[in-house]
């Protein structure tokens, strides 16, 4: 199965910016869509961004002109980039796989988490 490995994460100051990280063990961007969760204390745990087999991405409303979502082939790793960061965007930020192997067939993986905390 693949394994997704997330690092990144921190303590921030209102505005500043982190670069998060998660490794797959394998290449599969090219039958994936891969994305980054995140869940508040308390709360849903919500989509932040997509980026899928083709590229294309989509933001929630909560992070967009902030966020950026992006991946590198050759290290087998998709990034978050974050900046502006706000106090509401504390949270564990998990990584997200979803494989295709066809149409209607396909394994979804979810990483460990790593915690994003924006406080002064």
């Amino acid at each position: 199965q693949v394994q997704l490995v997330e690092s990144g994460g921190g303590l921030v100051q209102p505005g500043g910016s982190l670069r998060l990280s998660c490794a797959t063990s394998r290449s599969i961007f090219s039958i994936s869509t891969m994305g980054w969760y995140r869940q508040a204390a308390g709360n849903e745990r919500d989509l932040v961004a997509v980026i899928t087999t083709g590229s294309g991405t989509d933001y929630a409303d909560s992070v967009k002109g902030r966020f950026a979502i992006s991946r590198d082939s050759a290290k087998n790793t998709i990034y978050l980039q974050m900046n502006s960061l706000k106090p509401e965007d504390t949270a564990v930020y998990y990584c997200y796989a979803k494989i295709f192997y066809g149409a209607d067939v396909y394994q979804e993986q979810w990483g460990q988490g790593t915690l994003v905390t924006v406080s002064s």
